[in-house]
């Protein structure tokens, strides 16, 4: 059991920016002292926002953030005993190591036998002494983000925060630094709080991490809990590899996905439908006949500690690594062990959104029309020869009193690059493969999200419109 008390808490945090975009959507968070804690996930997720919030660089727009129980919302920057660590260093080119150093002490007037002391002190600490009267252009990358790292932790900050700190070194110096920060946080004891997108900086150095995405939390666990036990497909999908299928319950500690029925250890109600999710390196490759389920060979890659095998099981895609090889068109089968499925609640993804009625009572979304109207979702009403609708007690029905709930499956939209067609036009935000299809965010010009199932593989960021039939939607009349 965790006994430290919270030094920071972030209650309800959201940040809208002036074109209305929501970066960050009612955040909840409570950090221990001396935990390193790291925001994980995709590029405009919010992490960074979060962040600069904390250092009071930006102010949010609801919410509160208590620093040791006192709110530090309004305090400016370099008020906060906080310093932060961006992936570009700013550090001073016409000053050497020492003058970068002891620059913020000099701004607080201290002293210069404590100035020298100190700076000392952190280039000991990150294993730079003796580089006092380098210039800054001699250092190499490593040595520059130490030099930042000094400079911020020579103010004896309580709580350190790194803006992707690494992110503009090469892989081999950034697996190095990933082992240095995290010596330097078990060294000094102090608050690290830590945003990447790389998912193995976060699972290497973190106690607690933050997945983040649309502005949103998705989890937040140790690095084990995040890992082992994912509470959706979009944290299973980014943490790790992970194969991701749909299915349902069949009985007690019984699924059904993949084309096969799986013993596991999660237990829900018969008829459940779920997401099963299975990392590749726990799949078992086989003969057929012992197989829970079989499939053949697609393609076999090395990847020097392991083989990648991807197996085709119908319409579905099982992603394998094993230090076995097979070949190209071979027949498997592949079993899982109860204990490494991990079993949840498939998510709702029905589209909603709510649609206009234009003067002739007719459905509207976007400019464009739904083809269908008022009369035939209300039951029992009916146009009168002078125009206006009546329910079935011949009362009028106002369009401007009554709002249409429209409510259409994933399933049911089609995406196409042709602009002009389509109910509404957005970006492709997020897609998670799904075992025999894709499963596609869509950012939309309206600032709504849109999910998609699609079995064709689309690009991040790809412009398309979706075709949305009207036949397949379902109307909500809600009266306003």
């Amino acid at each position: 059991m965790d006994n430290r008390e919270t030094i920071i808490e972030l209650k309800g945090i959201s940040k809208v920016f002036e074109d209305s975009f929501k970066a960050v959507d009612n955040f909840n968070l409570k950090v221990k002292r001396g935990e390193f804690v790291t925001f994980l996930g995709p590029s405009g997720c919010g992490k960074t926002t979060t962040l600069r919030m904390i250092a009071g660089f930006d102010e949010p727009t609801s919410g509160d953030i208590l620093l040791n129980g006192k709110s530090i919302v309004g305090l400016p920057p370099y008020k906060r005993p906080i310093n932060t660590v961006f992936q570009r260093y700013a550090l001073f080119p016409h000053m050497n190591v020492y003058q970068n150093i002891a620059f913020g002490l000099k701004q607080k007037k201290t002293d210069k036998e404590t100035i020298g002391r100190k700076v000392r002190r952190v280039l000991d600490l990150v294993d730079l002494e003796g580089f006092e009267n380098r210039g800054i252009h001699t250092l190499a990358g490593g040595q520059q983000q130490r030099i930042a790292i000094a400079r911020a932790l020579v103010n004896e900050p309580e709580i350190l925060l790194l803006d992707e700190p690494l992110g503009a070194l090469d892989l081999k110096m950034r697996k190095e630094m990933q082992l240095e920060l995290k010596n330097m946080h078990d060294k000094l004891g102090i608050t690290f709080i830590y945003v990447t997108h790389d998912q193995e900086e976060a699972l290497t150095m973190s106690d607690t991490i933050v997945v983040m995405n649309e502005g949103r939390t998705q989890q937040i666990g140790t690095p084990e809990d995040i890992y082992n036990e994912p509470q959706n497909a979009f944290v299973a999908d980014f943490i790790g590899e992970s194969n991701i299928f749909n299915g349902m319950m069949t009985g007690h500690l019984k699924a059904r996905f993949c084309g096969g029925e799986f013993k596991c250890v999660d237990d829900y109600e018969e008829g459940t439908h779920i997401t099963a999710v299975v990392r590749p390196e726990d799949v078992e490759i086989t003969t057929p006949e012992k197989g829970t389920i079989v499939g053949i060979v697609d393609s076999v890659v090395f990847k020097g500690i392991h083989y990648e095998i991807t197996v085709l099981s119908g319409k579905n895609e099982m992603v394998i690594q094993t230090v076995h090889s097979a070949h190209v068109g071979e027949r498997v089968g592949m079993c899982v062990d109860p204990e490494n499925i991990h079993i949840m609640p498939a998510e709702d993804h029905t589209n909603q959104f709510y649609a206009d009625i234009s003067r002739d009572f007719q459905l509207e979304y976007n400019g464009h029309s739904l083809d269908t109207s008022l009369t035939k979702m209300i039951h029992g009403s009916r146009r009168l020869d002078d125009g206006r609708v009546v329910d079935a007690n011949g009362e009028e029905i106002e369009p401007s009193r009554i709002r249409v709930l429209v409510s259409i499956q994933p399933g049911d939209i089609e995406m196409t690059d042709e602009q002009d067609r389509g109910l509404i036009r957005g970006t492709i935000s997020n897609l998670i493969y799904k075992g025999d299809h894709y499963c596609y965010i869509i950012h939309t010009e309206l600032e709504q999200d849109f999910v998609v199932d699609d079995e064709y593989l689309w690009n991040m960021g790809d412009r398309v419109s979706l075709l949305m039939p009207v036949d397949k939607m379902t109307f909500a009349v809600r009266r306003k």
